[in-house]
């Protein structure tokens, strides 16, 4: 089985971007295959489809499945391994998400709690201090706007994201009527 050449475009393109999503062109590209083949496809059919060693499809899958983006399952009567993507684009969108966060975001946090427990030695140290402060709040804002996100349906996150600029102009009116409430009530 041959891929289309949109197919070819699709996967090499996801497997550029992989390495800006946090894994190698590789995996990206097993990913993607993975992702627009409606069966569930082996380890042999990833290597001709991609061009990849054994090898690398097999530290591929590794990979793919400590970010949980890929299920495993076993067919009747073959004693082969099958791969397909796990759950839909949005649940895979959100796995990437909390994968990205327990990698990244939680070891900074971390970090940042720890240094913010020590007293400042001098000036200096209080002023690293102070924007180390800024980080960890800004961080923790971030997750727990992120943690709130992940509680929604693929759903209601559409429609929110439709949202779009309509979310500014509801700010934008609200300062008005706060404004305004303010400004009656010196007067």
């Amino acid at each position: 089985m041959q891929l289309s050449e949109k197919s070819q475009a699709f996967v090499l393109h996801f497997g550029e971007m992989g390495s800006r999503w946090g894994f190698n062109r590789t995996v990206g590209q097993i990913l993607a295959l993975l992702v627009i083949n409606q069966h569930p496809l082996h380890a042999e059919q990833i290597m001709q489809q991609l061009g990849i060693s054994r090898g690398n499809v097999s530290m591929g899958l590794k990979e793919l499945q400590s970010w949980r983006l890929v299920k495993l399952s076993h067919q009747a009567g073959q004693r082969r391994e099958f791969y397909t993507a796990a759950g839909s684009i949005w649940d895979m969108a959100k796995t990437v998400f909390e994968e990205r966060s327990k990698r990244e975001v939680d070891p900074t946090l971390s970090l940042l709690r720890s240094n913010l427990l020590e007293q400042p030695d001098n000036e200096e140290d209080q002023f690293t201090q102070q924007k180390m402060k800024e980080i960890h709040d800004l961080l923790e804002l971030i997750t727990q706007w992120s943690n709130t996100l992940n509680s929604f349906s693929p759903e209601q996150l559409q429609q929110l994201m439709k949202m779009g600029s309509g979310l500014n102009k509801l700010l934008e009116l609200k300062d008005k009527i706060v404004g305004n409430k303010g400004t009656a009530a010196s007067e």
